[in-house]
Order: C-alpha cells, then sequence, then structure tokens
C-alpha cells in the first residue's frame, strides 16, 4: 500500500538538501510506484528489484526479437523512429498566413539536451527558403577594405575551420505573450529558439585577408534569397545613423564571435538554414545571422534598411523607438512539465529546463514551485558555454495539489531575467520583440499544466 505523503514531511523534504531529497524520493516514490521496495535504494536498484519480483512475465520474447531487421542499405539517411512522428516543427496559420513571411516552431518540449537537430531548427522565412547551388554561389566582401573579394564555397572551406556551439533566437520569441496569454505550449512561447555546433569560417579571418579600413565602424551583410535579407552590424566604435551611442550592448564584442558557418551538427547546413552558407552572430537577434549569405560590405555607419525598419523595431508606449537592440538579453524556460508534457501520478520529478544568454555564459538559475514566493537554486548541466543554451535541473516531489512553477536565470554579467511586470513598466504593452520574462506554468491537481500570467510576477 502506498503511504500518504504527510504536509510535515512534504516541508521536511522541500528544506532537505537536494542529494538527501532526491535519494528518498527515489528510493520510496518511484521505486513505490514500480511496485517494489527498499526506500533509500537508487533508481536502477528499486527498478531491477521491482522487475525481479515480477518474475518470468517482464521476460517474455518481444515481436522484434523474431524477425530480421531492416539492412543497411533500406535507408541510406538516418530517420527519426515512426514512433517519434509527432516530434515536429509546428506553425501558428493565423501568425504568419502567407508562405514567404512564415514561422516554424521548435518542439522544445521533445528536445533531451542542448543541441537541436538540423531537421528540428525554428524557420524564419522573409520570402521563402530558397535553393541554390554551392558552384555557382559567390560571396561579395568589398565596401570600406583594402583588397575586396569574390569567394566560392569551395575557397571558403579551404580557410581555416572554426566550430563552436551557439543558440539562435528569434527577437519576437514569446512576442505573442506580451498582451495576455496566447498560448498553451512551450513550442509556441518559446520555440524559436534553437542551438547548433556551427562550422566556417571566422569573420575575423577574412578581414584580415581583405585589409579592412580603420574607419569601418559597421557591416552589412545581405542574403541572396528573394527579400535579399539585409542588417547593419556593429564594429568596434559603431554608433547609430545619428552618432549616438547604440543601447544596451558592448558594440566592442559582437563581431568577434561571429562566423560564415557552411555546416551545422556535424553535416552541410539545410536549406531552410542558410544552405550553402549563412552569417552567424551569437548571441544576437537570428535575423542578422543572414541566411544564403552573398555579401558583406564594411561602412562608416548603418545602412538602416528595409528590414531594419519595417521589421526589429519597436515603438514604446512613450513614443520613443527602440531600434538597434541587437543582444538576446537572460532569458529560461521550464520544458518539463509544461502545457505540452503533464504529470501523472504524485511523487518524484525532476523539473528540466533550458536557460541562455546572449551576452556570455548562465551564472545560475532559480526554480520556484510557488509562483515567486521561493526560490532554489537549479542544478546546471554541463557543459555551460558562451551563448549556448544550458540545460538546468531540480529535485520536486509533487504532492498532487495546484503548484506554479517558474524559472529565473542570472547570467555572468550579473544580468537577472525580469518579471514580465517589470518589462510591461519599461516598456508598455506595444513592444514587440525581446520578450525574455519570467514564464510561469500553472500545474493543476489533474496533473496538467496550463500557461498563466501573474499580476505580480
Amino acid at each position: 500500500m502506498k503511504k500518504e505523503t504527510s504536509s510535515e514531511e512534504v516541508t521536511a523534504a522541500n528544506e532537505a538538501p537536494a542529494s538527501t531529497t532526491r535519494r528518498r524520493f527515489l528510493g520510496s516514490g518511484l521505486a513505490a510506484s514500480a511496485g517494489a521496495v527498499v526506500a533509500g535504494s537508487s533508481a536502477a536498484t528499486a527498478l531491477a528489484t521491482a522487475a525481479e519480483s515480477a518474475g518470468d512475465e517482464v521476460l517474455e520474447i518481444p515481436a522484434s526479437n523474431k524477425i530480421l531487421g531492416r539492412g543497411v542499405v533500406t535507408v541510406p539517411y538516418g530517420l527519426p523512429s515512426k514512433f517519434e512522428a509527432d516530434v515536429v516543427r509546428r506553425n501558428v496559420e493565423w501568425l504568419t498566413p502567407d508562405r514567404a513571411a512564415s514561422i516554424s516552431f521548435t518542439p522544445l518540449q521533445d528536445l533531451h539536451g542542448i543541441i537541436t537537430p538540423g531537421g528540428l531548427h525554428f524557420e524564419r522565412y522573409h520570402a521563402g527558403a530558397v535553393d541554390i547551388d554551392p558552384a555557382t554561389h559567390k560571396l561579395a566582401i568589398h565596401g570600406l577594405v583594402e583588397k575586396p573579394l569574390l569567394l566560392t564555397v569551395e575557397d571558403l572551406r579551404r580557410l581555416p575551420s572554426h566550430t563552436a556551439i551557439h543558440f539562435l533566437e528569434c527577437p519576437a520569441n514569446g512576442a505573442m505573450e506580451w498582451r495576455g496569454v496566447q498560448m498553451d505550449s512551450v513550442q509556441f512561447t518559446h520555440g524559436m529558439i534553437s542551438c547548433s555546433e556551427w562550422t566556417g569560417v571566422k569573420l575575423s579571418t577574412i578581414m584580415e585577408m581583405v585589409g579592412v579600413k580603420p574607419e569601418s565602424t559597421w557591416f552589412y551583410a545581405e542574403g541572396a534569397d528573394g527579400s535579399a535579407l539585409q542588417r547593419s552590424i556593429p564594429l568596434p566604435g559603431a554608433k547609430d545613423q545619428f552618432g549616438k551611442p547604440l543601447p544596451e550592448f558592448d558594440q566592442n564584442e559582437i563581431h568577434k564571435d561571429v562566423m560564415i558557418a557552411y555546416a551545422q551538427n556535424g553535416e552541410a547546413l539545410r536549406p531552410e538554414n542558410g544552405y550553402p552558407i549563412r552569417l552567424i552572430v551569437p548571441g544576437c537577434e537570428a535575423n542578422m545571422s543572414i541566411k544564403y549569405l552573398r555579401r558583406i560590405k564594411f561602412t562608416t555607419k548603418p545602412l538602416v534598411t528595409y528590414q531594419e525598419t519595417r521589421h526589429y523595431t519597436d515603438t514604446t508606449d512613450d513614443g520613443r523607438i527602440r531600434q538597434f537592440t541587437l543582444v538576446n538579453e537572460a532569458n529560461s524556460v521550464v520544458t518539463f512539465p509544461c502545457p505540452d508534457k503533464h504529470l501523472t501520478t504524485p511523487g518524484y520529478y525532476e523539473i528540466r529546463g533550458l536557460a541562455w544568454t546572449g551576452r556570455g555564459k548562465v551564472a545560475h538559475v532559480d526554480v520556484s514551485t510557488d509562483g515567486g514566493k521561493n526560490w532554489k537554486e537549479a542544478k546546471l548541466v554541463q557543459p555551460v558555454m558562451n551563448k549556448c543554451l544550458t540545460k538546468f535541473t531540480f529535485d520536486w516531489d509533487w504532492d498532487g495539489k495546484e503548484h506554479i512553477i517558474m524559472s529565473r536565470v542570472t547570467d555572468e554579467t550579473g544580468y537577472v531575467q525580469p518579471t514580465l511586470k517589470q518589462l510591461r513598466e519599461a516598456r508598455g504593452l506595444n513592444s514587440l520583440y525581446h520578450k525574455n520574462s519570467i514564464q510561469a506554468w500553472r500545474v493543476l491537481a489533474t496533473g496538467e499544466v496550463e500557461n498563466v500570467q501573474l499580476p505580480t510576477v
């Protein structure tokens, strides 16, 4: 018979050290639900004990033991199991109804690490995806340089390579939540972010080759898609088009990590991710990481392109214009439990989530299970890398009652993830981009999870 947990025991569990609490939960909660066992044993021991007590029933020979499997030539390019068919990118039909300006969202709730498979990386187009022949594609490097260059894809692959793991996040990630709850899905509230291993050539290598002139303080990147997507990216000494300092970021750092990528997660870029080459500007708005890259021009000022005025500029309630807010600030979200992944029975659960910052590394993450009244530090899962997704976990004994779960990240610069109330006070309700506020999930007594916004959080 399952032992009832008293409120005193729950309180004691919440106050106990994480390692002690986890051992007790695994021993008494998980093992008991498996039909077994001795409190204090590990999960593996508990499950082994349960299996042994069940006898031969658990050792019944499955159908898969009785057949010859597929051969190596049957599937020349590996695909996910048919039982994972629901792990896909999804879109919101009313958000971008036309094919050109379209968005698909990464299923964060179904991913188990920090790397996003190429086929699940979120998509954002301004004129749809295009297929470009790498044999004919060229990249022009010109403007304020000593030696302009026209490089082929093969030229780039011959140069010294650079590999790094970085996230890309659309500045509109979470935009639908500014005015109120819109989506009961972590895929739609936070799914415009993905993280990959990128391989290519560092921009600094190219800059040395062409001899960028000292007066150059910006460079302009342009894509070969139908929109010819363009963004201006700052170099040291950059000022805006009016000669004023750029807001809220260290303009001396952005270009250091920039690369021209031709590979993602060990294989060539996919067409939806910019094949054959794209720019990667780590930590900044993903639209700056121009896909189908065809030219880089070095200049003395931002070109204030169509995309930098029509999109990626905010108007606040007091009439101010927010432009060139390029860095994605620290953010985090609990991916289990979440509206896509519910709880079943009371007992031990490992709360899991992701944290990130465009300013460097995640320093620590706090988790609250009572709507922000109390916070406890979560465990960061290694590796913790620069401008990269970081996974965190937190041991929790669910008592079967309603709870509100939240996470809050602090990055290595000391920046603390704000509440939605704080963001609204600073920017009003007309904002669209860079919503990085604390996300609240309400866990119902049924185990279902819903998206909520608290007036004080």
